[in-house]
This record gives C-alpha cells, structure tokens and sequence, in this order.
C-alpha cells in the first residue's frame, strides 16, 4: 500500500496536480504541439501531428517575427490622432506576423481516479477567435483575445486514457492598434472538482465597514450541484490573516439544489488594512462537505481596505489621500512579445515601483490575472479596462463585429475574474471609443456601466475620453462614476468650474516621445517632429499633436487638487504604434522605460517628482566630437531644488528649479548656454539648506574596447520558466558608457539555460527579438536568459568584433 501512494503521488507531481482536498488543478505547459496554418480536421483524436513544433505555453507564435512592413500595412484614417483622410501605416501593429491561423493540440491522460469528476479548462487568454475541442468534439468558442474562460469537458473526458485537446485560433487583419500576440499566450489548466463544488470564479468578497477595530467581511459564494439531486451539506468559511492564522470563521447548513448562492457575514477585529505601503492579504477557504466527506475547498486571497474618491480632493484610500501617480501599460513584454511570464512582469513592476509609480491602467484590455496578484502583493493601484472600442469601429475587424453577442459576456467575465482583488479601485469601460462623437452613442455607455454597477457596486466605474466635448455633451461623463481625461490638462479648470460635483483625474498623459541616449539641437519644444534617423529626442520636450511633455502635466496636477493624479502613456515602450514614424519603425517612443527595461531619461524626471529619493540625473552624454564649440544645453532631473554645474572644473554657476519661470524651469534645472568641450562635465547638487548633497559627473568616451554584463538577478529558480534580465554596456578602456557604439554583439548561453530573447530599445532595429545577436544601441541593449528545469551554472558569453568578450555566470537552483 505504501509503494501504490508512493506512486501516486509521483503521478501527482508529474502532471502538476495542486493538492487542494478534492479540487485538483493540472497546469497545461509542456507537450503541446503547433502548426501556424489552417489544418482540416486538426481537432480530431486520431490526427497525426508529428510534424507539428513542439511548443510550452504560454506561447506567442510570431513574437520570432521576422519584421517586415507588409505584415501590417494598412490604409486607415486614425481620428485619434488628428487625421482626416486615410493614409498608408506600417509598423503599427509591430510589423511581426500575427495574422494568421494557428492550430495547438495536446495529449492529457487523465488518472483513472478522475471518474466521476467534473472537469474543466480554463484559459486565462488565447490570441484570438478561440475555438476549442476535446476529443474531437467542439466545445466552446470565445472570440475575445484578451478574456479569460472557461469549459466544462466533463461529458466528454476519457478518464485513464489519452484525451486530445484541441485548439483553433485566427487573428484577422486590421483587428488591432497594436502588437496583440498570437496564439495561447496566457495559462491554461485543466480543473477537476467534485460534482458539488464551488463555481468558476464563484466567490464574491467585499468589505463594506473598514475600521482600525473591527472590519466586517461579506462573503458570497456559488454552489453548483451536478450530482442531479439535492444535497444536505455544509459550508464552512474561514478566514486566514497574512501569517496563516484562523481570525473568522462561520458556517452554513444548507440544502444544494443545482445552484446555490450563499451568504455569509463575518468580523475582524484589529484587521491589518491593505494599502501600497502594507499589502496584507487574507484568504478565505470555503470548504463544502456532505455526509462529513469534503467536496471542494477553495481559497481566494482579498484585501481588507476602503476607496474614495472626492470631487475636491482626489483619491482616497483607508481615509488617507494617495496621489495617483500611475502609467498605461500595454500587455507585450518587449523581446518576450506577448506570452505571459510572471518574472518578466514583476521586473516591469519592480523598475515602475523605483521610479514611484503606484498605479496601473491597464490598456486597453483585461489584463494578465498574474498582473493582478502581482500589484496586490507589490502595492499598485490598478484601473481594470475593458475595451479599446465599442460598436463603431476603429479598426475593420476590431471589438466592433463582437459587440453584439459577446460585450456582456466579456465584461462579466472580466468582473468575476476581478473583483477580489483589493488593488483594482475602478472599472473601466473603453478607451478613446468614437461613440463620443455619435448622437445615441451614450446608450453604449450606459449598458456597460450598468453591468459594472450590477456585478461590483463596490467600485467606481471609468472610462477615458479623448473628445472632451462629445463626451460632455452627450452625458458620458455623467454616466459614469469617474470621468478620465486623456491628454486636457489645459481643461482641467474649465471643466471643474462648470461641473464642480464630478471626481476626476488624468486617464492617459503626457504620451512625450523620446529615443534612449538620442539628442537633438537646438533643444526646444517641439510637435510632431520627425527626423530622417527615425528617433526622437531624449531632451523629453517633443510630443504629438494631441499631447504634452511631464512638465506640463505635472504644472497641471500640482494646481489641481481635485484632479487624483495621471497615468502616463506609457511606462515601458511597446511593440507596435511607432508615432510620428511609419516602418522601419516598428515599436512605440511613448515609453519612460525602453522595450528591454533600460529607463530612459524622462524615468528620473518622474523619479525626482514621485518620490522621496536623493534624485540627481544630468543629460544629455558628454561626448561630441562633431559638437566642440557648439551650444549644448545641460538638463538635470533632481530631487534637489539647486544644482552647480562644472564643465572641466570650471563652474557655470547655480542654477534653482523656478516656479515662477518659463515651464522647463519649474522642475528641471537648465544651462541653456553650455558650450561643449570634451572633458569632464559634473553637477553637484545641493539640498534645501544650500549644503552639498551628492553629485555625479560624466566623461567623454573613448574608443570603444570592452563589453560589461550586469544582471538584474544572479540566482535563478530550476522551473524552466525563471529569467535573468542582462544589461549589455559597450564601454572605453576606462569604463566610460561610448554612447555612439553600435556594435553587433554575439551571445552564447553555457549550461542549464538559454538566451530567450535580445533587444536595444531602438524602435528601427529588425534584428529578431529570438536570435543569439544584437546591435548595441546607445551603447547598450538587453538579452535574456531563462533557467532549465535542472540546478547548476549558467554561463553567458558576450563577444563583437573589435571589442574584449564578456562572460557572466548565473545559478539555477530550487
């Protein structure tokens, strides 16, 4: 008997089943196998697939590209952008090829305990037009690429024995604004549960008193009894603090028809209150028993907080007010595209966090849940969205042809998927949706917020309006909760004076665009400027036409208490909407941080504004050999309210940040007259008592001689799923930063784990993001390696022509 739970068990872990009494959860990662093409008959059992790629998911199918500007050249008019007649755009969806059909199948052999189970699968998003078959036969579609779902295979499942799961997936063309990725590019698992369990996202958990002495905690939760006869059974609910330890408890006799919701109300008393200083999590585990036999038991994690927001005021959470200082993130990973794994996306987060963000819109779509978990447990507030476009359509094969039969469906499903997570503070319903500007377009509005208001009335609902007026005139702006506005600092006043009652903030701002380690002269704000190098200024005072810089924003925010704070567009670059550039382009300028996670210059403009950090950054670089003698403007972003610049030891004097000033004055500290010399440039800056408080200096670069490696973490995890993020620098014989290098640089993993992708940050490089080289851009680019499922060394090797080759070595461990 020992030998046969011995081999049980190492069944169990085999296949990934996560004990949890009798809910059994089977990630479905390895063994799946791909073909990027439209196969008849692929989804039955007996189809041989031999010759198909062997592929993990989440995976992203065109994420290895190559790049090229037919795969999404289109003639479209963007009204958002200003336009008034059509005109030829490439690279606006990334110029990788997403379009297409793809097939994925895998075999899953089921235990033959598994017999009389119910079973289910469940896909946190699939890239798009899902059709999804078990067996052979079709069980569900679900069109929206970026919603998350569930079947039930039960009727179908061939406990003991090999099952094929099947899955067809089209992206149209013209259906996004954007790179969406292709393919199963979030989770999928496989559920088995008792016949009487607890439904598919089917606990509800709000905290309608939030007190310092004692918080009470709703709990509603969904039965379903497929036994086909009623049950007498037992709910039992208990409450877990932070540390484990039983703080409520409450339990529920009760009779299981087909479908019960039960409501339980229970107190806590000195709660820990979760905020973005302190993110404690309780979780709930509601076990349902009958005849003293446990059904299921399931657990879900919540926070114990409160949210306001104030027409005068702003946001408030726990009673205190918290600015919102928050980015717009699309959903790609850079050189990962947009298969989801959760150290990339906690690396995101932790760059954003250093830089002071503590807020999140996800746009323009529901977000990966591993999103969700990580700003609960990291401390970021988050704006849920939904949709990027409603009925009337910006993109010929857009959200507008699913509207009809799948808008209710998608928002609920997001809701459900949601609501237990104390970071989400809003629900938002679309982005920039041209119904603004039609007669009748608020009965859209309308339907939605309501379904927001019907499945979560605990939390406002948002939307973000471009069209000020259209939105105003037509009554959006009344209907829901929270207007947002998309880039009208300029307006904030007018529309506060005219309508004093609304709460409000910045939806989507400043959208500044700049190219990492470029600089362009003179240096002066400018619109929708294009250079024949296809970059933009990293001076951060360039912008399109419908946007500003971070200073104007900023002067906007710091007189508006009322409004609760900006998100920027965007907090890293993403693939795809390469503005004001058409191909070789290929990726977005928006970002304060590149596409490999390298912070531009405009980071530590945010930085010295957000938080409370010793902040002293001085641009542009110090080295231009074609520039000696020429005016070069000095910016330093600082914390600090005074700076002294030293250009070869010689002062150009103090200079203070000048709110009374011209904008680039009030929070930067400028020399507008630097003439360059090659040397040493140095500011020391200087806190508010006049005293020297750090200072930085920079060197003119010398011929570039040598790589430098440096990795975000040295010490990986052994699941074949861990990453380390390696920071390439192309330095002098001193160590100097050569700011000009371009050199192509080779990589060559060594051990237990592999180069997963490259890139530079520049948005013109077509280089394939999946290779094993990259061109150095600014003098740096970023490659990533991932971890084996195998403990020991991992040895890197950067090597480039004319250059002294680099090793790093990292540790893959349990």
């Amino acid at each position: 008997m020992r030998y046969i739970f011995f081999i049980f068990c190492v069944l169990c872990f085999s296949y990934g089943i996560l004990p949890a009494q009798n809910r059994q959860v089977i990630p479905l990662e390895k063994g799946w196998k791909f073909t990027q093409s439209d196969i008849k008959q692929a989804e039955k059992s007996n189809f041989d697939d031999q010759l198909w790629e062997n592929v993990t998911v989440p995976h992203d199918w065109a994420i290895k590209g190559p790049f090229n500007e037919l795969h999404d050249a289109q003639s479209v008019k963007v009204t958002e952008d200003g336009e008034t007649k059509k005109k030829l755009r490439t690279g606006r969806t990334g110029s990788l090829p997403w379009v297409g059909v793809g097939w994925y199948r895998k075999a899953i052999e089921l235990p033959r305990e598994t017999s009389g189970k119910r079973c289910f699968v469940e896909f946190d998003g699939a890239m798009s037009n899902a059709v999804v078959y078990f067996n052979g036969q079709q069980i569900g579609t679900w069109p929206y690429g970026y919603a998350s779902f569930s079947f039930e295979l039960t009727d179908y499942m061939l406990p003991g024995k090999k099952n094929i799961l099947a899955v067809r997936l089209e992206n149209k063309e013209e259906s996004s604004r954007w790179y969406p990725g292709a393919g199963i590019y979030r989770n999928v698992r496989i559920v088995l549960t008792d016949p009487v369990h607890v439904k598919h996202w089917g606990t509800y958990i709000t905290t309608p008193v939030v007190d310092a002495k004692e918080s009470t905690v709703d709990i509603q939760t969904i039965i379903l009894n497929q036994s086909g006869k009623k049950q007498a059974g037992i709910l039992q609910t208990v409450i877990l603090d932070p540390a484990g330890k039983v703080v409520a408890e409450d339990r529920i006799n009760m009779s299981i028809d087909k479908e019960n919701t039960c409501k339980q109300q229970l107190k806590i008393s000195s709660p820990l209150l979760w905020d973005i200083r302190h993110t404690y999590l309780y979780t709930a585990v509601s076990n349902i028993s009958i005849d003293g036999k446990t059904c299921d038991e399931y657990r879900t994690t919540f926070g114990i907080r409160s949210i306001r927001f104030d027409n005068e005021k702003g946001f408030f959470l726990n009673g205190e007010r918290v600015q919102l200082n928050g980015v717009c993130q699309h959903h790609d990973l850079g050189p990962l595209g947009a298969a989801i794994n959760y150290r990339a996306l906690q690396r995101q987060l932790e760059i954003l966090q250093d830089m002071g963000c503590n807020a999140i819109r996800t746009s323009h779509n529901p977000p990966a849940p591993e999103l969700l978990d990580l700003c609960d447990q990291m401390g970021f507030l988050v704006i849920d969205e939904s949709f990027d476009e409603w009925k009337n359509p910006k993109n010929k094969n857009g959200y507008n042809i699913l509207w009809d039969q799948w808008a209710e469906k998608d928002m609920v499903a997001q809701i459900h998927r949601d609501r237990n997570h104390p970071c989400v503070i809003m629900w938002s319903i679309g982005n920039e949706i041209r119904e603004q500007e039609i007669e009748g377009g608020e009965f859209y509005c309308r339907f939605l917020t309501d379904i927001c208001h019907r499945e979560d009335p605990t939390r406002p609902v948002t939307a973000g309006f471009n069209r000020w007026e259209g939105a105003i005139k037509r009554g959006f702006s009344e209907i829901v909760d929270v207007p947002g506005w998309n880039y009208k600092p300029q307006h904030y006043r007018y529309i506060h004076q005219q309508f004093p009652h609304w709460k409000m903030y910045g939806s989507e701002t400043a959208s500044t665009i700049s190219s990492r380690g470029k600089y362009y002269f003179p240096v002066e704000p400018k619109v929708h400027h294009m250079y024949e190098d296809n970059q933009c200024s990293s001076y951060d005072m360039e912008y399109p036409r419908w946007a500003t810089s971070p200073d104007m924003e900023f002067a906007a925010q710091d007189s508006f208490p009322f409004i609760a704070g900006e998100f920027v567009w965007t907090g890293f670059d993403y693939l795809g909407e390469p503005t004001p550039y058409n191909w070789p382009s290929h990726s977005s300028y928006f970002g304060i941080i590149d596409l490999g996670g390298i912070p531009k210059d405009r980071f530590y403009l945010y930085q010295s504004k957000w938080t409370d950090k010793g902040v002293l950054h001085m641009l542009p670089h110090w080295t231009w050999p074609e520039r000696i003698g020429k005016v070069t403007p000095v910016h330093v972003y600082t914390s600090y309210p005074s700076a002294e610049l030293f250009i070869n030891g010689k002062s150009m004097g103090i200079r203070k940040k000048d709110m009374t000033g011209p904008l680039y004055h009030h929070y930067r500290i400028v020399w507008d007259d630097v003439i360059y010399q090659p040397g040493e440039i140095k500011v020391v800056a200087f806190n508010k008592n006049g005293k020297k408080a750090t200072e930085i200096i920079k060197k003119t670069a010398g011929k570039p001689e040598k790589i430098r490696l440096k990795a975000d973490r040295s010490r990986l995890k052994a699941d074949g799923k861990d990453l380390s993020f390696i920071t390439v620098s192309v330095l002098d014989k001193d160590g100097n930063l050569c700011p000009w290098a371009e050199n192509n640089i080779r990589f060559e993993a060594e051990g237990d784990g592999f180069v997963r992708g490259v890139t530079n940050g520049d948005p013109t490089n077509i280089q394939s993001l999946s290779g094993n080289e990259m061109k150095a851009f600014s003098g740096q680019c970023v490659v990533v390696v991932q971890s084996l499922e195998k403990t020991g060394k991992i040895r890197l090797k950067a090597s480039a022509e004319d250059l002294k080759a680099e090793m790093i070595e990292l540790i893959s461990e349990n």
